[in-house]
C-alpha cells in the first residue's frame, strides 16, 4: 500500500512540474501561433469597440471565436475603456495581444505591447474635420436616399444577400438606390473592408501620381533594394502585384501575411525584406505585403511624418465627405494600406461612385485619367483575374463573371470574410456588401448582381427607356 502511496505521490508531483514548466513555457515563450491568434483577436475587438462602438464581448464572441481558429474560442479579453486599450491571452494566462487606439487613427496592434511607442507614432497630426451629411440632403452630398422598392425585396433575400450580411448599399446613377442592414448594424455603422482597403491605398497613390509625385515607371523604390535585384521592381509592378517578391497569403498558420499583420511592430521592414522569388513583372502573386510597400512609398512622397498621416483624410475622405473613414496605421505609424480600413457602407459607396465617375468627383479630377480603366484591365501574369491597380477582374469563386450575366466591365474589391464592391461603369452600377462570411461558405455576390441589373432594365422598359 505504501509502495502504491508513494508512486501516485511521485507521479502527482512529476505531472505538477510538467505543468509548471509548460505553463512557464507559454508564458515566456508562447509558440507564435498563439501570439497570431492572441494579436488578431485584440486588433479586431479594440477596432469595433473605439471605431464601431460596438459590445466588446459579442465582438468577441461572434467576429474572433464563432468563425475563427479553434484555439480563439480559449481567448479572454481586457478591455480598458479609460486607456483604449485592449489585451487579450489564452486562456487569460498566455501569449498576450495588445492594441491600442488613437482619436482620428483608429486601433493599432502592438506586438510588443509598447502602448506608448504606437500612441506617440501619430499624435499631434490634425486631422480636417470632415463633417457628418445633412440626412435632407440628397446623397452623396447628404444622407437622404429613395429606395426603390424592388431592389430592396431582393436585398432581403437571404440567398442572395449571403449569410453574415451587415450592409448592402446599392448605387445607380449616381445614387443609392436600395439598401440593407443585419441585425445589430446600420447606416451609421463603420465596417473593416479588410482588402478592399488596397484598392484605397491605391487610389492615394492614384492622388500622387495625379499630382506628378509618383509614376509608375518609377523603380530603385527602398534603400534597402539598393544594389541588388529588386531595385529594378516598379510603382506600376507593385500596382499590378507582379513584383516578383515573395510572400505567404495564406491565413490560418503563421505564415507572412499573419507575421506581418499581428507579429511585426514594423510592417513594412518586414515587407522590404522580402526576397525576390520570380523576375520582376514576370509573375503575379497576390500580396499583403506589397501594400503596405505602397503605403510606405506614398507616405514618402509627402513632406514629413504630419502630411503623411493626414493625406488620406485630405486628400481623399475629406473632398468625397467619407465623415466615417479611417485608415489604420501599425505600431510605427505606417497605415496598413492591405487590410485596415473602416468606414460606413455609405461612404465604402461614396468611394465606389469615386471609380464610376473615372475618378472625378464634383468636376474634379481627383484620380489621374486611366487609373480607373486600368483597375478594369485584367493581367497575363495573373491569368486574367487580376487588374494592373489593385483590384480584381473577376469576382470570387472560379466562374467568370459572365458566366453568371455580368457586363464584361465589371470589376471589383474583395476583402477577407465576404467583403466586396461589385463595379460596373457600362451600367453606372455598384453594389456593396459587407458582412462576416467565411469562405467556406461559398457564398457568391454575383448572382446578387445580377439581379440588380435585371431589375433595374426591368424599370427602363417600364419608363419606356432603352436597355443597356
Amino acid at each position: 500500500m505504501r509502495r502504491l502511496q508513494r508512486l501516485a505521490a511521485w507521479t502527482l508531483s512529476a505531472l505538477a512540474l510538467a505543468v509548471v514548466v509548460a505553463a512557464s513555457w507559454l508564458i515566456v515563450s508562447p509558440p507564435a501561433l498563439l501570439s497570431v491568434g492572441s494579436g488578431y483577436a485584440a486588433k479586431i475587438v479594440c477596432s469595433n469597440v473605439f471605431i464601431a462602438g460596438r459590445d466588446p464581448a459579442r465582438v468577441l464572441a461572434e467576429d474572433v471565436q464563432a468563425p475563427g481558429h479553434p484555439l480563439l474560442k480559449f481567448m479572454r479579453q481586457d478591455v480598458d475603456f479609460e486607456g483604449k486599450t485592449v489585451t487579450t491571452r489564452l486562456l487569460g494566462l498566455f501569449a498576450p495581444g495588445y492594441a491600442v487606439w488613437h482619436e482620428g487613427f483608429g486601433c493599432a496592434g502592438v506586438p510588443d505591447g509598447d502602448f506608448r511607442a504606437a500612441q506617440q507614432a501619430v499624435s499631434d497630426v490634425p486631422l480636417p474635420v470632415i463633417p457628418p451629411g445633412d440626412p435632407a440632403v440628397a446623397w452623396p452630398d447628404g444622407e437622404a436616399v429613395t429606395p426603390d422598392a424592388r431592389l430592396a425585396a431582393l436585398l432581403a433575400d437571404p440567398a442572395l444577400a449571403g449569410p453574415g450580411m451587415r450592409a448592402v448599399v446599392v448605387v445607380h446613377a449616381g445614387r443609392i438606390v436600395a439598401e440593407a442592414y443585419g441585425d445589430g448594424f446600420s447606416q451609421a455603422t463603420p465596417l473593416l473592408g479588410w482588402s478592399m482597403t488596397k484598392t484605397v491605398n491605391a487610389a492615394l497613390v492614384g492622388r500622387l501620381m495625379q499630382a506628378g509625385a509618383l509614376s509608375p515607371e518609377t523603380s530603385d523604390l527602398f534603400p534597402e533594394w539598393r544594389g541588388d535585384a529588386r531595385s529594378a521592381i516598379t510603382l506600376g509592378q507593385l500596382l499590378a502585384m507582379e513584383s516578383g517578391l515573395a510572400f505567404n497569403e495564406d491565413y490560418g498558420a503563421v505564415t507572412d501575411v499573419t507575421r506581418m499583420l499581428f507579429l511585426e511592430p514594423d510592417m513594412t521592414r518586414f515587407a522590404v525584406s522580402l526576397p525576390l522569388e520570380a523576375n520582376p513583372g514576370e509573375a503575379f502573386n497576390y500580396s499583403s505585403g506589397t501594400a503596405v510597400l505602397l503605403s510606405r512609398l506614398w507616405m514618402g512622397a509627402l513632406g514629413g511624418r504630419v502630411q503623411a498621416l493626414s493625406f488620406p483624410s485630405r486628400g481623399l475622405f475629406a473632398p468625397l465627405g467619407m465623415a466615417s473613414a479611417v485608415m489604420e496605421p501599425d505600431e510605427t505609424g505606417i497605415f496598413v494600406g492591405s487590410s485596415y480600413m473602416y468606414a460606413t457602407a455609405r461612404d465604402w459607396a461614396r468611394f465606389s461612385l469615386l471609380l464610376l465617375n473615372n475618378g472625378v468627383w464634383k468636376a474634379n479630377r481627383l484620380l489621374p485619367d486611366g487609373l480607373v480603366a486600368a483597375m478594369a484591365t485584367p493581367t497575363a501574369a495573373s491569368g486574367g483575374v487580376y487588374s494592373r491597380v489593385q483590384t480584381w477582374t473577376r469576382g470570387p469563386g472560379e466562374k467568370r463573371d459572365t458566366d453568371y450575366g455580368l457586363p464584361e466591365d465589371t470589376f471589383w474589391m474583395l476583402g477577407h470574410d465576404g467583403q466586396s464592391v461589385a463595379v460596373v461603369p457600362s451600367r453606372g452600377l455598384a453594389v456593396v456588401r459587407m458582412g462576416l462570411t467565411p469562405s467556406k461558405l461559398g457564398y457568391r455576390p454575383q448572382p446578387l448582381v445580377r439581379q440588380i441589373l435585371d431589375a433595374l432594365e426591368a424599370s427602363k422598359l417600364e419608363a419606356g427607356q432603352a436597355p443597356t
